[in-house]
């Protein structure tokens, strides 16, 4: 079992969550005690069918708090993370929540100064419900974009989507001089939708039908090659 680094005085702020959160377990049946083998609370449940519960506290919601319930869950029936209750912090944030439910962890919120306990999370299995939307445009973008042209993890920088290699493309196509819109339909599919929209700045219509290279475009042209 990893032996407590924490700051003494942090552990003993801590500490001001725990007579609410036992408290909290012995009005559901436990008998629940503190810093059992390392773990911040340990509470049993004879009656019935034996139930052992484990709940790691923090001030806040941490990464350290969830790789210690990490290390607990292979102990425990039930595992719960305690933190305080805030006005602004993790705690107020849902994909915290969503976090707890896709580990199987419990999440509770504590106010020390008036006891009170909130259930946020029950530690159950949880498998979110599936965003056909979001998740259909993940298909399209993937399918549609050619190669892998974007580094995993880039920051700070333009994105090579799909739609902006179908705009490169049309831009190369304009590299050599005006070009009507049913040239550049070869080169994408969408190109009087890319034309039309223009999102980059890239285009200017020359006359109806005809199309050119602002220079704009010509320098994305550059940048980006054709």
């Amino acid at each position: 079992m990893p032996s407590r680094t924490a700051d003494p005085t942090t552990a003993l702020r801590e500490t001001a969550l725990y007579a609410a959160v036992k408290r909290h377990l012995e009005l559901l049946g436990f008998d629940a005690k503190g810093e059992v083998c390392g773990c911040d609370i340990v509470a049993i449940r004879t009656a019935g069918q034996p139930v052992l519960v484990i709940v790691e506290m923090k001030l806040s919601f941490t990464l350290e708090l969830v790789l210690q319930a990490v290390d607990r869950l292979p102990m425990a029936d039930e595992l719960w993370l305690a933190v305080r209750a805030s006005t602004r912090g993790r705690d107020r944030d849902g994909r915290v929540q969503k976090l707890c439910r896709l580990l199987g962890f419990g999440l509770l919120r504590v106010a020390p100064s008036s006891g009170r306990v909130e259930v946020l999370a029950e530690p159950a299995p949880y498998r979110p419900r599936l965003n056909e939307k979001r998740r259909s445009r993940l298909v399209d973008e993937h399918q549609r974009r050619l190669g892998d042209p974007a580094c995993g993890g880039s920051t700070r920088q333009p994105i090579m989507t799909a739609y902006r290699q179908r705009a490169l493309a049309c831009a190369g196509a304009l590299g050599s001089g005006p070009q009507p819109v049913r040239a550049l339909r070869i080169v994408a599919e969408d190109a009087s939708a890319i034309l039309l929209r223009n999102v980059y700045g890239w285009f200017e219509r020359e006359r109806r039908g005809i199309y050119r290279l602002t220079p704009t475009g010509q320098a994305a042209l550059s940048r980006w090659g054709s």
